[in-house]
């Protein structure tokens, strides 16, 4: 099954696994599975389908991963969005090493070394940067206070939310509350 299954970059919501399969069925591809960043097949592609389908992805902005440095660095960050955006599993930091080791089959250690090479930034650094643009996104809605988001995000406490929140984005969350030009970032431009 592993051969028939491809790898897409930038699937970062639910309305991008809707996107990814309205081209699929477009091109008469059948899927057995789809997720954010992954899509297993039914069988494999030809050549010309492999090609007609990069095209469409590309059409509407994303990507079909082929090296396997790449598809390892997406499925890394799929986990944290899907950890962070949609709460697929609670996961406390001390654990995330096991939850990717587990979910993508390889060593933290060589992970970590992957993604860090790639993406100039740690794993940890990029768990703390799709943390505080969720919070970002709460603070906007106004629906929670402080010591829900700190919860919900799983932090210790409001005090190490609120200070991480400010080294990130250099105001406090009360501050970007009140301020609602202060800036968002999409999820894959992190």
């Amino acid at each position: 099954m592993e051969q028939n299954r491809i790898h897409i970059k930038n699937m970062v919501c639910p309305r991008c696994i809707a996107a990814v399969e309205m081209v699929l069925k477009k091109l008469n591809l059948n899927f057995i599975e789809i997720d954010l960043g992954t899509v297993v097949l039914d069988r494999s592609l030809t050549e010309g389908e492999t090609q007609k389908l990069k095209f469409d992805l590309e059409e509407i902005g994303f990507e079909l991963l082929n090296d396997k440095k790449s598809q390892l660095i997406e499925q890394v960050k799929s986990e944290i969005i899907k950890i962070v955006h949609y709460h697929e599993q609670a996961i406390q930091a001390g654990n995330l090493t096991d939850h990717l080791q587990k979910t993508i089959g390889h060593s933290y250690a060589s992970l970590s070394k992957l993604f860090s090479e790639f993406e100039g930034k740690t794993i940890e650094k990029y768990l703390i940067l799709q943390k505080i643009e969720k919070a970002k996104e709460l603070l906007f809605y106004e629906e929670l206070s402080i010591s829900e988001i700190a919860y919900q995000l799983n932090y210790s406490s409001s005090q190490h939310f609120s200070r991480q929140f400010k080294s990130v984005t250099g105001l406090t969350p009360t501050e970007f509350g009140k301020n609602k030009k202060a800036g968002r970032h999409s999820i894959n431009e992190i």
